[in-house]
């Protein structure tokens, strides 16, 4: 069965186990799968009404997004740890002849792309809601303005925790290539979300003080 559809409490403790997975890939996907449903709810909690009705359509748009990726993120946190196993196994391989010693370089290698394949999806989602968040400080309803707050502080949690998840397998990738992409492409991101994050929720706190 798959973790997202046991009930937290064995979420929870499963990842408080010793077991290999899941892990910090897995709670990163939860945590920004659990920032987005606020955006969600957010929007449920605007539509229909009068005072935000230019908002209607734009907040119909963000909902279609949020729910898209929820569903992604959700998706993430078991795909994460099918692509982990690989490389928690690799580290045992045998490493006495030169022989094991090269197919252990080579069957890491590659096991080291993979693991980070689901951690470099989970900063890129997390950026994307992020930005539907920053478009609900002002379409959202400002009776869930601090929803608006939490979810934002969920998906900051999320694309940090994602990123840390690309740079504990990055270091030992020998791929020059790919790493110069993931320093081109991601690594970016995680900076404008966590300066996009800081700047909603600053805006949040203001209007809640």
């Amino acid at each position: 069965m798959k973790m997202i559809h046991g009930s937290c409490v064995e979420f929870v403790n499963e990842l408080a186990s010793k077991n290999a997975v899941p892990g910090g890939g897995g709670a990163a996907a939860l945590t920004g799968a659990i920032g987005t449903a606020l955006a969600s709810m957010v929007v449920n909690l605007t539509l229909g009404k009068k005072k935000y009705a230019d908002y209607e359509e734009a907040n119909k748009e963000i909902m279609a997004k949020a729910i898209q990726i929820q569903e992604d993120l959700m998706e993430m946190v078991d795909k994460d740890a099918e692509n982990f196993l690989p490389l928690s196994k690799a580290y045992g391989l045998p490493k006495e002849t030169e022989e094991e010693k090269r197919i252990k370089d080579e069957t890491m290698q590659k096991c080291l792309i993979q693991a980070c394949s689901v951690p470099v999806d989970i900063v890129k989602k997390c950026y994307e809601a992020i930005v539907l968040h920053e478009e609900l400080v002002d379409k959202g309803s400002k009776l869930a303005i601090s929803d608006v707050g939490v979810g934002v502080q969920c998906l900051r949690a999320g694309l940090i925790s994602g990123w840390l998840n690309v740079l504990i397998n990055i270091n030992m990738i020998k791929d020059v290539d790919y790493i110069t992409n993931i320093n081109e492409e991601v690594r970016p991101l995680v900076a404008k979300g966590i300066a996009k994050s800081d700047e909603i929720y600053a805006k949040v706190e203001a209007m809640l003080s």
